[in-house]
């Protein structure tokens, strides 16, 4: 089981690494000013819409299958999002996050072309983990993604993507001369990183155990049925997380600021 979940999470890396070709920039640069210290993931998200065969609650088994253990709940109404978080035995291995999009809250209009893209997709394509990383199950034609675009952005990227690491996310407390995101802020900006500037550019902070900033997502090519086209791919985050009054270590998530986070594929 440890070997499968290394595997999972290598192929995962390097499949959104074509998404977010930036995020190798961002390890050389803490690595530059960190002693070359190994940059450690806090936790990984994905995106998928509330219908079968491939919501969250289809989903959930197979992270339970892969050892996780599911730990908190979250709502977006302005978003018309919920996820849950899930961690694997004394957090050994990276949290896992994963929203869906609510499709019944949309038009008519973009309500009918999601069920139809999500009616296309192969069942033997989503019966493994490997589905997490299997990309666009669907065809999609590019005026079909500006149409789901104009009414919600996340909408049109998980119909644009499919599966794909959405983001992963640095842990500044596995971190050695790095010691605040803050600091870490400063030195990617001063490398040319373009910050996410929603809600401000640090989402959260100590007041609730979780600070958390993250890149603008990478423009890259996308294939769509008609043509390529260069949208908004992955993105990077970086996590900071603190102690309560009883010397614990916060392991959720704050749902206000991960409403922010999510602006980080916005297109405009």
């Amino acid at each position: 089981m440890t070997y499968s979940i290394h595997s999972f999470f290598h192929t995962l890396w390097q499949d959104y690494l074509q998404l977010s070709p930036s995020a190798e920039k961002v390890h050389q640069v803490i690595q530059s000013c960190d002693n070359n210290a190994d940059v450690r993931n806090d936790h990984v998200a994905f995106r998928t819409f509330n219908l079968a065969p491939i919501n969250l609650d289809r989903l959930t088994p197979l992270l339970v299958e892969m050892g996780y253990i599911e730990k908190g709940s979250y709502d977006f109404p302005g978003k018309h999002l919920r996820a849950k978080h899930f961690e694997y035995p004394n957090n050994t291995q990276p949290k896992i996050f994963i929203s869906e999009l609510l499709t019944e809250a949309l038009s008519t209009a973009n309500r009918v072309l999601i069920k139809k893209l999500v009616s296309q997709i192969s069942a033997e394509k989503i019966n493994t983990c490997s589905v997490f990383y299997a990309g666009r199950l669907w065809p999609l034609r590019y005026d079909e993604y500006q149409q789901l675009l104009c009414e919600s952005e996340y909408a049109a990227w998980t119909a644009a993507w499919g599966f794909h690491a959405n983001h992963f996310t640095v842990s500044v407390n596995h971190l050695e001369q790095i010691t605040s995101l803050p600091q870490l802020n400063t030195l990617l900006k001063d490398n040319g990183f373009v910050l996410n500037q929603s809600g401000g550019e640090i989402k959260g902070g100590a007041e609730v155990l979780l600070a958390q900033s993250s890149t603008m997502a990478d423009r890259v090519k996308c294939t769509f049925s008609d043509g390529d086209h260069l949208i908004p791919g992955c993105f990077y985050e970086f996590a900071q997380r603190f102690t309560n009054a009883s010397g614990q270590r916060y392991e959720g998530f704050i749902a206000a600021s991960a409403d922010k986070i999510f602006e980080s594929t916005d297109a405009q």
